[in-house]
């Protein structure tokens, strides 16, 4: 559909400066998992490629990445564990930045969303050991969620440091920061919700208790390659991958601490009316980054209305990107998109990837 172009005054077209991320727009691009990666999870050239193609977003945040390999979720996704990886990335972030772009790159710890045979034969780690309903895809195809073991207590500080390694790796590759994923359902988010954490150590229990293990790795990894570098996302009650959350107090106590770190911003997935979103974005202190959630399309108008009217700082646009490597320069001038093609979402190579037709 063609729209009105947007005139340079635009709120979506305005810089906004997230701590060191400078974006020149507030059009950003949402993490997308594509299993695209070789399979020992290293980013490859068609990886540069396809995110390249996507330097005009304000921001690019990747799909998400593993920072261990008990952390993988899925077949072919990347990893920020390894110096093969780490050479990866590099390869990617030069190749968005000779575009002219911004990257950071999203770690990702599946958690208890996944299955042994996706990492070696490992039992899948979760803060407690209760198994997520439903199925995962693997090499082998669609197989039930294996049962996780729960994380002892005096094994949380080694999994802090996988963030805070895999982070330093993400900027020592050239990337321009991260973005700790605490949404959908994966690790972090799994030690938020009170239906998958039932721990009794003081990892579990109240929202302060549940909150404590995602600030910790926050904390871990501002030290490591400075707060300025480091957004987090969240996605409250969001009921993907088998989450419940009766109790979303926590996100108050988890915002409150992340705040006085000077995180470079915060990534809420809810619908805008939630009334979690207007009460998070009162207190957030610095760049509140909104998703408007994957079950509705993304309506430029109304993103151009939810920045304007200071509902948020910037949005992240998901499958749009998909299929428009452009989306910003068509948005501006009101052109019309390309469609996606859902069965190239995930695994395959250039088809449905790097194979979108730009503007003329």
């Amino acid at each position: 559909m063609t729209t009105l172009p947007l005139g340079p005054d635009s709120a979506l077209l305005q810089p906004v400066t997230a701590g060191a991320l400078q974006a020149p727009n507030r059009i950003w691009m949402a993490p997308l998992t594509r299993n695209r990666a070789n399979p020992d999870g290293t980013p490859n050239e068609l990886q540069a490629e396809y995110y390249s193609q996507r330097a005009g977003a304000g921001v690019i945040i990747t799909e998400g990445s593993q920072p261990a390999a008990v952390g993988q979720g899925y077949p072919n996704t990347p990893g920020v564990h390894t110096d093969a990886q780490q050479d990866g990335w590099k390869r990617v972030a030069d190749s968005v930045h000779a575009a002219g772009g911004r990257i950071v790159v999203q770690l990702m710890h599946a958690g208890r969303i996944s299955h042994s045979s996706t990492i070696g034969g490992q039992t899948p780690v979760a803060p407690s050991a209760v198994r997520a309903a439903g199925e995962v895809y693997t090499a082998e195809g669609l197989q039930p969620f294996s049962e996780p073991r729960a994380l002892a207590t005096d094994e949380l500080p080694a999994v802090i440091a996988e963030f805070a390694d895999a982070a330093r790796r993400a900027v020592a590759a050239g990337l321009d920061g991260v973005e700790l994923h605490a949404a959908n359902g994966y690790l972090l988010h799994q030690f938020l919700a009170d239906g998958v954490n039932q721990r009794t150590d003081t990892f579990g229990g109240s929202p302060q208790n549940r909150a404590r293990f995602v600030v910790e790795v926050a904390k871990a990894v501002s030290a490591a390659i400075g707060a300025d570098r480091v957004g987090i996302r969240i996605s409250p009650a969001h009921p993907f991958n088998d989450i419940t959350e009766d109790d979303i107090s926590v996100y108050e106590v988890l915002t409150s601490q992340l705040a006085e770190l000077g995180l470079a911003y915060l990534h809420v997935l809810a619908a805008p009316d939630d009334p979690i979103v207007g009460k998070l974005r009162a207190t957030w202190p610095a760049t509140f980054v909104l998703n408007t959630g994957f079950g509705v399309e993304s309506d430029r108008d109304q993103l151009e209305r939810l920045v304007a009217d200071g509902v948020a700082d910037a949005i992240t646009v998901g499958r749009p990107f998909l299929a428009n490597p452009d989306l910003v320069q068509r948005w501006t001038r009101g052109t019309e998109l390309n469609e996606p093609d859902q069965a190239t979402f995930y695994a395959g190579g250039a088809k449905g990837y790097t194979d979108y037709a730009p503007l003329s």
